[in-house]
């Protein structure tokens, strides 16, 4: 395996691990994000396997002890499982997720302290502003949460749209069907009566580009991307009530 480095936006870096040996023939994409700036974030820290491969990425666009900022959807191993490693290596590193992923998990599982963030809280991190956004069960995780980089209007979206394959760092076309198709593999997504309003409000933001954990990530029309998985979901969960 090798982690493929991708520049998705103006120094924004895709970081993705693609594993065949998940859905073959399809595979499977692991992918983080580097948000450079005067204190970098990385968004998801791969699993702790992954480690050597994720960091030795990282270390090629900078050096990895200047890592500001770790944060991440939810407390689950692909998300946060070389939280610790990156501590180790980053001295000025910081965790920062919110209260109940904090709470329950992380004050007692990251190696430091995290910085706990309020649903709406913003993190300058030098030239860009992270806007931490609760969306709890939102597609699944109490504690799940995702972060918007309003300079480039970004939606880091973790889990959502996740799709199977190796496709490009970026794509145009539609991105439900995909995701939707995965939806019917792995039943990933906690359906209930919050998810498609969640999912709303994250349109709400009008962002221009998704950021996705799982497969390619989205420059086309994101506001109707996300309307029409809210939607999709609605469908779900009326059929699953019937």
């Amino acid at each position: 395996m090798e982690t493929r480095i991708d520049e998705i936006g103006d120094k924004i870096y895709r970081l993705s691990t693609f594993v065949p040996d998940i859905v073959p023939p399809s595979g499977f994409t692991f992918n983080q994000f580097l948000i450079m700036g005067d204190d970098p974030l990385l968004f998801h820290t791969g699993l702790r396997t992954m480690f050597p491969l994720v960091s030795a990425a990282v270390s090629r666009i900078m050096p990895i002890d200047k890592l500001r900022w770790i944060t991440f959807g939810h407390y689950e191993a692909d998300e946060c499982g070389s939280m610790n490693e990156w501590l180790a290596v980053a001295p000025q590193a910081e965790i920062a997720h919110g209260m109940t992923g904090s709470t329950v998990s992380l004050i007692d599982m990251a190696d430091r302290p995290p910085r706990v963030l309020s649903n709406g809280e913003t993190l300058d991190i030098g030239g860009r502003r992270i806007r931490y956004i609760d969306t709890p069960h939102v597609p699944h995780g109490w504690d799940a949460g995702v972060i918007y980089e309003e300079t480039s209007r970004t939606l880091f979206c973790g889990d959502l749209f996740t799709h199977v394959g190796n496709g490009p760092a970026m794509v145009e076309t539609e991105i439900v069907s995909p995701s939707l198709a995965a939806e019917d593999i792995f039943g990933f997504t906690s359906l209930g009566p919050t998810t498609a309003p969640t999912i709303r409000k994250l349109a709400d933001l009008a962002p221009r580009m998704l950021a996705v954990m799982h497969g390619s990530s989205y420059a086309g029309n994101a506001v109707v991307a996300l309307q029409d998985l809210a939607s999709a979901y609605d469908t779900r969960l009326r059929a699953a009530m019937a």
